[in-house]
């Protein structure tokens, strides 16, 4: 069979290497893609939001399944330009993907089905967000309502930052339209961890958990980005956390979108907070998260074409979903200044290091191949990844095989992980 994937990071390098893996499959096309999903697939140069191109492109190659990675196109209605035209794809329509698409959305349907999340008010107007303030308890966290690269999200510790942050959110737009609505929500305190789930509409079939390190600095320090590394699984998830959040989070959330019309196909990626008073939903999102897909599909064992055809289908409830028994930690090679400002277009050195080497892979999530070779090509470049026995070992050769790759201005974290190993 024939698989286009859309979209051009990490996340979609990971995606693509995992559908290489199934024996169902003779070709993968990527639109836009980058120079490691070129490893695996013909990357074709048609924009993630260029809908109508996409389809067909689809229908020209005869594609049989278009895998869609990325949050923008999903909220932008990509799946239902693909449906219209009787093309078979992976993900949830537009009026699913909203879950991701406003937050102010997700906190209604939570507080209207009696899903455990952060008390929280929305806010379309600055002055009533600024007279709320007033009256606050600190810390409080601002959310910008839309999609914002997972950098919408502002802690604030005083009513002064809280200003700030309506100032910087609702009036100085730096998150564009995003910022047009807002919530405000209660701080929450606790140990985060993600599940990643695939849904076909009713049934829901959890992924093995992992947690991101958001914050740019070592010790969670700086500025939030769209993740620094993360590792897979957590040792917080307990088998009482899960049956907890199967009953009171997971099957309702399902439940709650199929009631109010909104059938979800696809990936819901549910970060949480392990709170005091239990787990608690920060957010939703309608697809793979990044970078923790980096570590939860290494750790697959199924076939993950069989998995999506079963969430489009409906038969996701017969189909087994198995991962090992092992762990894997992703550390992501940034570009110094990210997530504000950075150079480009600096030659990647040491990539063939990782052929051969079973256990260790490098996905691209900022690169781009030239005349010069494979350069840097955005705040996010590699996302080096190794598995182990346990995540100790598995963060040992992580950071092993940071080493084995270079670039100038490269950037990374040295802590991911070690939180849990200290534990």
């Amino acid at each position: 069979m024939k698989v286009l994937i859309v979209g051009s990071g990490g996340r979609e390098h990971a995606i693509a290497w995992k559908v290489a893996k199934s024996p169902k499959v003779d070709k993968i096309y990527c639109a836009p893609g980058n120079a490691g999903v070129a490893q695996y697939a013909e990357c074709v140069d048609i924009g993630a939001m260029e809908f109508e191109k996409l389809a067909a492109f689809a229908k020209e190659k005869q594609i049989d399944l278009t895998v869609i990675g990325m949050d923008d196109p999903l909220v932008g209605g990509v799946v239902d330009v693909f449906e219209r035209e009787g093309l078979r794809v992976f993900g949830p329509r537009a009026n699913a993907a909203i879950l991701e698409g406003s937050k102010a959305f997700s906190k209604d349907l939570m507080k209207k089905y009696h899903i455990p999340t952060a008390a929280y008010e929305n806010f379309d107007d600055p002055e009533q967000a600024l007279a709320y303030l007033e009256t606050a308890k600190f810390p409080i966290v601002l959310k910008a309502d839309g999609l914002a690269l997972g950098k919408g999200v502002l802690i604030c510790n005083t009513l002064e930052e809280a200003k700030a942050g309506v100032k910087t959110i609702m009036l100085d737009k730096q998150f564009g339209e995003s910022g047009n609505r807002m919530v405000i929500e209660e701080f929450m305190t606790g140990r985060e961890v993600s599940v990643l789930s695939f849904v076909d509409g009713k049934t829901i079939k959890t992924m093995t958990s992992a947690q991101d390190h958001k914050r740019a600095g070592d010790g969670d320090t700086g500025l939030n980005t769209g993740g620094m590394g993360t590792f897979s699984p957590s040792p917080f998830y307990t088998e009482e956390i899960d049956a907890y959040c199967q009953k009171y989070i997971y099957q309702p959330t399902v439940d709650a979108m199929a009631a109010e019309g909104r059938e979800f196909k696809g990936i819901i990626f549910f970060g949480l907070m392990l709170t005091a008073d239990g787990p608690k939903v920060l957010e939703y999102n309608a697809r793979f998260g990044d970078p923790e897909t980096q570590v939860v599909l290494p750790r697959m064992k199924t076939d993950i074409i069989d998995v999506f055809n079963a969430c489009i289908d409906g038969t996701l409830a017969q189909t087994e979903l198995e991962f090992e028994d092992n762990a894997a930690v992703c550390v992501v090679l940034a570009s110094d200044g990210y997530p504000v400002k950075y150079e480009k277009g600096f030659v990647i050195r040491g990539l063939e290091n990782f052929e051969g080497k079973d256990g260790y892979y490098v996905f691209h999530a900022g690169s781009k191949k030239t005349e010069k070779g494979i350069v840097t090509n955005g705040g996010r470049v590699l996302g080096v990844t190794a598995t182990g026995r346990d995540l100790k070992e598995a963060r040992a050769n992580a950071y092993e095989a940071v080493n084995w790759v270079d670039f100038d201005n490269k950037y990374y974290r040295h802590d991911i992980g070690k939180a849990i190993e200290e534990a």
